[in-house]
This record gives structure tokens, sequence and C-alpha cells, in this order.
């Protein structure tokens, strides 16, 4: 299994950016996929997820109404939207999914066990 992470760059306050993860060895659309972020000195954050193959969506708090999670199943990728980022929305953001996940700990990275390796995002003030 391999998760690609993609899409990240340097906006200014305010602008908006779409991450990808796309994956190979897994059918997204079959499993629980999510996207965590971890900013520098902090750990890792979880953003946004879908549970398994349903339309069971999460958001973090700190993301909610700015941050939108989608699938394309025919291209086996899950997207992550991100408009009106902030300084604090600064971080590397990974893609990591999950065959078994349990819905008590869908936030919890340590319940993925597949990882892509990342993509750097940079909100500039």
């Amino acid at each position: 299994v391999q998760l690609q992470a993609s899409g990240g760059g340097m906006v200014q306050v305010g602008g908006s950016l779409r991450l990808s993860c796309t994956a190979s060895g897994i059918t997204l659309s079959r499993n629980s996929v999510a996207w965590f972020r971890r900013a520098p000195g902090k750990e890792r954050e979880f953003v946004a997820r879908f549970f398994r193959s349903g339309g069971n969506i999460l958001y973090a708090d700190s993301v909610k109404g700015r941050f939108t999670i989608s699938r394309d199943n025919a291209k086996n990728t899950v997207s992550l939207q991100m408009n009106n980022l902030k300084p604090e929305d600064t971080a590397v953001y990974y893609c990591a999914a999950s065959s078994r996940l349990i819905l008590s700990s869908s936030s919890d990275f340590r319940a993925y066990e597949y990882w892509g390796q990342g993509t750097q995002v940079t909100v500039s003030s």
C-alpha cells in the first residue's frame, strides 16, 4: 500500500490550497481515510476524515467551515480543499488510511496503518 500526498505550497493568509492523496494497493472508497498535520514543535494533529465507505465525515474544530474533505472514487483519490487559510494552518499535511478503523479512534493517528509522505503547507501573513 502506498499513499502519495501532493498539492502543498505557500499561500498568503486567506488563500486556498487543495491537497490530494492518491493511493495504490488500497481502494480508498472502501476504507477510512484521514488528513493529519504536524506543525513545527507540535504533535501530529487530526484534521479531517472519512469513516469507512460511507459519508460519515469528521472535521477538527479548528478547520470546520474552512476545509472540505472529498473523494474521487474513479481516481482513487481523497482531497482536502483548504480555504481561508491562516498562519496556524502551517504544517506538514499527511494522508492516512485504515482498513480496520473503529469510530471511537478515528481522530487518533495511532489508529491508521497506512501513511503518505507528507506535503508542506505554509501560510504567510
